[in-house]
């Protein structure tokens, strides 16, 4: 099987990396923490780059690329632990150009794509630990429309996001509808998360909402699995540059007037470190691929992927962290952001352990050694 990328993705990539080299220092991005997680002149240089448009077909304004091309953006991204959520407007517009009809593609997704209007995912609930068909939000009817009651919380940059993507019950089903945060009946409430960005909880009191699919556990589905590859494809990012910062440490840190680098045991740590980056960088390649697959078939490689990326996150974040010794923790020193941003993408979407039990689940009717 062939890995190597196409001209056209090596020059998005490097195109993003520049982006983020140039345009997105650590000074920048803290600057970006001390205002409050979300720069929204940051996410229209991304747009202005195309990549709002990366899963939006070219008759809807967008670029109509796919799965790989967006692993190559947020693997860039991951590099230089961007906080604007443009992995929630692959999945929402993945999402739209799915499921949705005709008008609701025709009046977002070219806005979508230009960056013009920034549309989040606004799934979990208090309770739901990370299980998509416990929705407590309901639906009812009002006229040719619908309004939706109920709370949403850790919506990533919602008190910012021009609209919500959200399940609620209809008809004694998930369905899944948009929102917009200016609609009467909408409250939102803003703070940091661990990783120096932007969530609120969301309050839905008979709001307006379009209908974008009565089939909304599918969609959600789809959704996650979307958000999954791309919380993947971000964590490599963070661990290739989390494992070059730390190399450099160890080559310039000095003790018995040698670098602790030379000494066995610390090379030996980092040769796991660099081990468990290539293991989760070829289940990121994994999860992308899988994403056109069948639902069932999507899921499960979806939660295998999570599964190893999550013990690769935690065991790079903590090995980085231990070879710096007391300045990785400090809020000066970049390494200690690296790691809290693994932390959080650890739990993002489910967390190692939610995914071991979706795996194991789903092998119950193959797993063991007797017919």
């Amino acid at each position: 099987m062939d890995f190597d990328f196409s001209d056209d993705q090596e020059q998005l990539r490097d195109a993003v990396r520049k982006w983020v080299d140039k345009g997105y220092d650590f000074e920048r991005r803290r600057a970006i923490v001390k205002a409050g997680g979300f720069d929204r002149a940051a996410y229209s240089e991304l747009a202005e780059l195309g990549l709002g448009g990366l899963y939006i077909s070219e008759a809807d304004g967008g670029l109509g690329m796919g799965p790989v091309e967006g692993m190559v953006v947020m693997e860039e991204l991951g590099r230089g632990i961007v906080l604007e959520p443009l992995a929630q407007t692959l999945v929402t517009s993945g999402v739209i150009g799915a499921y949705g009809g005709a008008e609701v593609k025709a009046a977002w997704l070219p806005k979508i794509a230009a960056g013009e209007a920034l549309v989040v995912l606004a799934q979990q609930e208090r309770g739901a630990r990370y299980q998509l068909d416990l929705c407590k939000t309901t639906a009812a009817q009002a006229g040719s429309g619908w309004t939706l009651s109920g709370t949403k919380s850790v919506v990533p940059a919602g008190d910012h996001a021009d609209a919500f993507l959200v399940p609620a019950m209809a008809n004694g089903q998930i369905a899944l509808f948009l929102v917009e945060r200016n609609a009467d009946g909408v409250s939102t409430q803003g703070y940091g998360t661990q990783d120096g960005g932007r969530a609120a909880e969301v309050s839905l009191q008979n709001a307006a909402a379009t209908l974008v699919t009565a089939d909304g556990l599918a969609a959600l589905e789809h959704a996650v699995d979307i958000g999954i590859a791309c919380v993947c494809a971000e964590a490599v990012g963070v661990m290739d540059k989390t494992v070059a910062v730390t190399a450099e440490y160890l080559n310039t840190r000095k003790q018995f007037g040698v670098a602790i680098g030379t000494f066995q045991a610390l090379r030996h740590r980092m040769a796991d470190m660099k081990m468990q980056l290539e293991l989760a960088r070829s289940m990121s390649y994994y999860a992308s691929l899988k994403l056109n697959a069948s639902a069932d078939e999507r899921r499960r490689a979806l939660s295998r992927a999570k599964v190893q990326l999550g013990q690769s996150m935690r065991y790079v974040g903590q090995q980085a962290v231990q070879l710096h010794g007391g300045i990785g923790v400090t809020d000066e020193y970049i390494v200690s952001h690296y790691f809290k941003k693994l932390t959080q993408l650890e739990m993002t979407y489910g967390d190692t352990l939610h995914h071991l039990g979706e795996v194991s689940a789903r092998m119950e009717d193959s797993a063991g050694v007797f017919a």
